[in-house]
């Protein structure tokens, strides 16, 4: 911010009443802010992330966005430019849907592979995390766009997420799971921080003082605003005395009237509210909205494709190849006849997980269809599903359904009663089978009070018994051919769809013949809807009993087997967590019947998280893909092909069993608590201490190519707590094909005073090499890299001492290695100790030092910070002035910069 922004921003401040302080600091509706229109101060739209943008529709609505890689697939990319790109794309996106924040990046740590949000979270190691979350956010808000980095702190799993605490030593708090949003505020500048919905050490995270002003403002010196979760505001008083600046969504249910009653009550600090409604003006301002910027507010869907292309390059460079028998991969088409295609992710896009994270893509690249268009003719394609791997039934594939006329989708006409009887008061048409209605309600319609009817054509493509379903937020009911099949409206089971608003899923059996089309219809009612009010039609198609069997003969007579499995957004998802680490269904079963049949078995594995492999010494390759986004089958494809290399490394240690992991001991939690055991020994640092041996370790991922590490330069063998150490080292690429790796830093302290983990990652890049290329590799460290947390002086704490510095890459595969000795030790950080407050006492001179008060002086005292009589006046106090030149300092200036003076102390 200019100073001139923040002398009007004052100025601005300076004209609220108490009640429209209050209104800036709670949501008007589900992604808006509440406006104040006396000051022209316009309301501000915020959306979800964080692989896309979604707008005002949950599920359902007719404007689509882009869905671009999860966060663990970026992790895995270990790509800080590609990430920066995605963040300039996504500040597109919001733009396209008229809002000023972004609700992301999710910077929370991979504490336990159960967790069911693991997808959205870029890594278990916190610089990694860092890393990432500075280039997502730096590039989203270049695009004018602000990011709201999440969920502050220690929401690592979504078991009793509400109410749960974190039981987290201070130690562990500063070395792992504070570091990517340190770097988030000091480096990136982030405009908006979302307090976590839990608990941490029994206070709730969105009133803990602690983590909201005294870390995150006194010591970071944040100055953007503190969001709450969607309804994860917890109190009135002590959220806004602890810094909590905004809660959503709206109508508040905490602030408003029932915190203007505990303003005068006394119970409202004045100036935590004269803080947060100054900080709200300044996030306001930064998105331009107090400069007439208003964004439309109309929601575009636009498709581009540059987007369509990033998205493509960014699932293949996340890509994870975890073996590669024989080079079985990549695939060459002009040696191939035939290639089975098996597994139930063949023929469905898993492009994201759920929750929140969920966007309606623009398209979905379906893998079997990219194959196909890739290879043409040249190669057969020979396709069995071999089983399922739905926790509810999937979406109806869209070419099935047709509304009248032959559009796709279905017609949905509203009725404003609870039954969808009399004349309907408003029509549309969706591709969408599931629909939300949450902050975009048809026009005449009350979310509370409403019913819907869909209705379509279905025609199927296959003969025999298919599967239809309903899940529902508010009771529902579907006909086929005019005949109830599903009844989910008279006897009605809660379940955990949306966040545990929904019902269970119920499911009927109808038996249809290829062609012939059958007349559907859902009815929709949301009498019994609590906060969602939600609908979803599921269908699968028929599924012969000896599904594997048929599977395994059709590898068996191939060239190649490529088998497609993992989990959907309904098992990996916001609000609850993972049962197991086990492939869902009969998945398992799957892989190993068809590499009994065909050793040249190449699995891709589709999952946000890590899953056992017992069939792992059966199968010739697996390519772990995540959930790449909306080009899920081409940047498949482009791996399996060859026309990318696969460019990820693991961003989290995969165990061998779940009883492995170090968070296992006491993972949910017990009695409302869930306790932080493991300490520091996060991940890789567990493993390593303990000497358990991963599946497969932090960072590590194979190539099409092969690289040689040259020699390893430090700068220097001995340095002082300030030096800066450049570590340098050659990499070249040995191999036939272009491709990439990732040089990994890591730094161990063999001698420390306390427990530390064997080594700890402490930089990284990412090369592409072209065959016989080289490249020299540059990387730097500081007084950070050899510090632990002091648990004692409450502070960063560098031991004098030799330290070892470790290359290569993986943390279990080092390649290069030396020694250095830092010569001395010293103390660091920690909590900020505050230069004196500024107030009318302070010397002229020493308000002008500061850039913010010096905006101040210039709003009300025009003139003054320049006048050719400062250096005759600069030593004194405003109060001083005034009292022998009151025509330069007038009673009401004088007023009115003490209240400016004290509410920017208090923002800090």
């Amino acid at each position: 911010m200019s100073q001139v922004d923040e002398a009007r921003i004052a100025a601005l401040h300076a004209a609220l009443t108490t009640d429209e302080k209050i209104a800036l600091l709670a949501g008007s509706s589900m992604w808006r802010t509440t406006p104040v229109e006396r000051l022209g101060i316009p309301a501000m739209k915020v959306t979800d992330g964080p692989n896309g943008a979604r707008g005002e529709s949950f599920a359902g609505g007719a404007v689509t966005a882009a869905c671009f890689p999860v966060g663990i697939a970026l992790g895995a990319s270990w790509d800080v430019a590609l990430v920066h790109a995605v963040g300039a794309a996504l500040a597109d996106e919001a733009r396209s849907k008229g809002a000023s924040m972004l609700l992301a990046p999710t910077v929370n740590i991979h504490r336990t592979p159960l967790n069911g949000r693991n997808f959205e979270c870029y890594a278990e190691d916190p610089y990694l995390s860092a890393r990432l979350a500075v280039a997502a956010i730096t590039g989203l808000q270049a695009g004018g766009v602000g990011a709201t980095v999440k969920h502050f702190v220690c929401n690592d799993s979504e078991y009793q997420r509400n109410s749960i605490s974190s039981d987290v030593d201070e130690r562990t708090l500063r070395e792992i799971y504070l570091p990517p949003f340190e770097a988030a505020v000091t480096e990136a500048r982030t405009w908006g921080v979302m307090s976590a919905y839990n608990r941490i050490n029994g206070t709730f995270a969105a009133e803990h003082h602690e983590f909201l002003t005294a870390i995150l403002r006194d010591e970071w010196g944040f100055d953007g605003i503190v969001m709450s979760d969607w309804f994860g505001t917890t109190s009135v008083a002590a959220g806004v005395n602890a810094g909590l600046d905004l809660e959503m969504p709206g109508p508040p249910a905490w602030r408003g009237a029932r915190l203007a009653a505990a303003v005068a009550a006394g119970e409202v600090l004045p100036a935590a509210l004269d803080a947060a409604a100054l900080r709200m003006l300044r996030v306001l301002a930064r998105a331009g909205l107090l400069d007439g910027g208003v964004p439309s507010a109309d929601e575009r869907a636009e498709d581009r494709p540059e987007h369509r292309a990033l998205i493509r390059r960014a699932g293949a460079a996340g890509a994870v190849l975890l073996k590669n028998r024989d080079a079985i991969l990549p695939l060459d088409a002009t040696r191939l006849q035939t290639i089975a295609v098996i597994g139930p992710n063949a023929r469905l896009p898993r492009m994201m997980g759920g929750g929140s994270a969920q966007v309606a893509a623009h398209h979905a690249v379906v893998p079997y269809e990219a194959l196909l268009a890739a290879v043409g003719d040249a190669v057969e394609l020979r396709y069995a599903p071999g089983c399922s791997n739905d926790k509810i039934l999937p979406l109806p594939p869209r070419a099935m359904l047709r509304a009248a006329g032959g559009a796709a989708g279905f017609d949905v006409a509203y009725f404003a009663a609870d039954e969808p009887t009399g004349a309907p008061v408003h029509h549309e048409r969706t591709t969408a089978a599931e629909r939300v209605w949450l902050g975009d309600m048809p026009p005449g319609l009350e979310r509370g009070r409403f019913s819907a009817r869909f209705t379509t054509t279905l025609t199927p493509t296959e003969s025999g018994v298919h599967r239809f379903s309903l899940v529902s937020a508010g009771l529902s009911r579907m006909w086929l051919d005019d005949t109830l099949l599903i009844d989910n409206w008279s006897h009605q089971v809660r379940g955990d769809a949306w966040f545990g608003f929904g019902s269970r899923e119920v499911q009927a059996e109808a038996a249809l013949d290829a062609g012939r089309p059958a007349a559907l219809r859902v009815e929709y009612s949301s009498r019994d809807a609590t906060m969602f009010a939600a609908v979803r039609l599921g269908y699968a198609p028929p599924m012969p009993a000896d599904a594997i069997a048929q599977a395994a003969a059709l590898a068996a007579g191939a060239d190649v087997a490529l088998v497609y499995v993992g989990m959907t957004g309904d098992w990996e998802s916001e609000g609850f967590d993972r049962p197991d680490m086990e492939l869902p269904g009969a998945q398992n079963a799957l892989v190993a019947a068809v590499a009994a049949a065909n050793p040249r078995t190449v699995v891709v594995l589709q999952t946000g998280a890590p899953v056992t492999m017992p069939w792992l010494d059966q199968v010739a390759a697996v390519l772990q893909a995540w959930y790449p986004g909306q080009e899920v089958g081409d940047a498949i494809t482009d791996v399996l092909l060859g026309r990318a290399d696969p460019g990820g490394r693991l961003p989290q240690t995969f165990p061998r069993r779940l009883e492995d992991h170090p968070g296992f001991i006491n993972y949910p939690g017990e009695h409302g608590h869930v306790r932080y055991g493991e300490g520091v020994f996060v991940g890789y640092r567990y493993y390593e201490k303990k000497r358990v041996a991963p599946l497969f370790p932090f960072g590590f991922g194979l190539s099409y190519t092969t690289f040689e590490y040259g020699g390893l330069t430090c700068s220097a063998h001995a340095v002082g707590p300030d030096d800066v150490l450049d570590v340098t080292l050659s990499i070249r690429n040995t191999g036939t094909r272009r491709g990439s790796d990732v040089v990994q830093l890591y730094v161990g302290d063999p001698q420390a005073g306390v427990a530390r983990p064997e080594k700890e990652l402490r930089g990284f890049v990412k090369v592409t090499l072209d065959p016989g290329a080289s490249q020299t590799v540059r990387l730097t460290l500081d007084r950070r890299d050899w510090a632990f947390w002091d648990v004692s002086l409450h502070a960063w704490h560098a031991e004098a001492g030799e330290f070892d510095i470790l290359v290569g890459p993986s943390s279990a595969d080092i390649r290069r290695r030396a020694r250095v000795r830092l010569e001395a030790s010293q103390t660091f950080g920690g909590p900020r100790r505050h230069a004196p407050a500024l107030s009318l006492a302070s010397p002229l001179t020493t308000l002008l030092a500061r850039p913010a008060a010096r905006a101040i002086i210039e709003a009300y005292l025009p003139g003054m910070a320049t006048g050719a009589d400062l250096g005759m006046v600069g030593g004194f106090s405003l109060e001083q002035i005034a009292r022998f030149a009151p025509d330069r300092v007038p009673e009401a200036a004088l007023t009115a910069i003490a209240a400016a003076l004290a509410m920017l102390e208090h923002a800090g």
